[in-house]
């Protein structure tokens, strides 16, 4: 027998509270997992943090995706016994989504459906919970019998054969196969004069400074977008100033 994990979130963006608004469920979006660790973990959602309208296919990445920009998102994890044939069907669908992602779009036009029970579906276009409700119904495990353009996120916690493991902070989650290097717990609000001081001494003045001890550690993977276009604009200074040193 193998293990797949249904991992339902609320990263609490923007789009996640209006459709919270609507459902008034605690998460409104659903991922795949191969693994205990989140590793190999699919949905569809965002191809990039910073566009909410720009949707497919994507392997998530809890360290530099788009999860990594909400680091107090919260997620239940729920874990799914399949027989082993059932399990490389599985993979063989997820690779071929995968190898193909370019032709998936996000199914904006689903999401208008589920309110009024009336499945739309459109070819090579899934939302996050139909997405997973398919390929578990492609691989002969069929979670539902409604139609996968139906299942909402809610859906999977509800359901008896699924066994939830861990609900709560999703960086808290014991089993990540990578530990996130942005700390929320210690920090109720962004640290916004330490990061100024970092990347100055890192991108202006090219100090280099050793960050293995300070307490709190910055990336660009774990920082809202406006410090990014902040720290963006710091190299744009720096190379201004390097092309005119010697008018100076």
């Amino acid at each position: 027998m193998k293990f797949v994990y249904i991992i339902v979130s609320n990263t609490g963006s923007v789009a996640n509270r209006a459709i919270k608004t609507f459902t008034y469920a605690p998460y409104n979006h659903a991922s795949l997992s191969l693994d205990k660790g989140m590793k190999r973990m699919y949905s569809f959602g965002r191809k990039k943090p910073t566009n909410p309208f720009w949707g497919g296919f994507v392997q998530e990445n809890l360290i530099n995706g788009t999860f990594s920009w909400y680091p107090y998102s919260t997620c239940a994890v729920y874990r799914l016994t399949l027989p082993k044939r059932n399990y490389q069907k599985l993979e063989r669908i997820i690779k071929a989504f995968a190898k193909n992602h370019k032709t998936y779009l996000y199914n904006y036009i689903g999401l208008l459906g589920v309110p009024v029970n009336k499945p739309l579906t459109i070819p090579a276009s899934y939302f996050c919970s139909q997405f997973v409700a398919e390929v578990l119904h492609r691989s002969g495990v069929p979670l539902f019998s409604k139609a996968s353009a139906l299942v909402t996120p809610e859906d999977f916690r509800h359901h008896i054969q699924l066994i939830k493991i861990y609900e709560g902070p999703l960086y808290d989650y014991p089993y990540l196969h990578s530990k996130s290097i942005y700390h929320p717990k210690k920090y109720k609000s962004f640290p916004f004069r330490k990061y100024i001081k970092q990347q100055v001494k890192d991108n202006l003045f090219e100090i280099g400074t050793d960050h293995s001890n300070d307490e709190y550690k910055f990336r660009d993977g774990f920082i809202k977008p406006k410090k990014i276009l902040l720290s963006k604009q710091l190299c744009k200074v720096k190379r201004f100033l390097l092309c005119n040193k010697h008018r100076y």
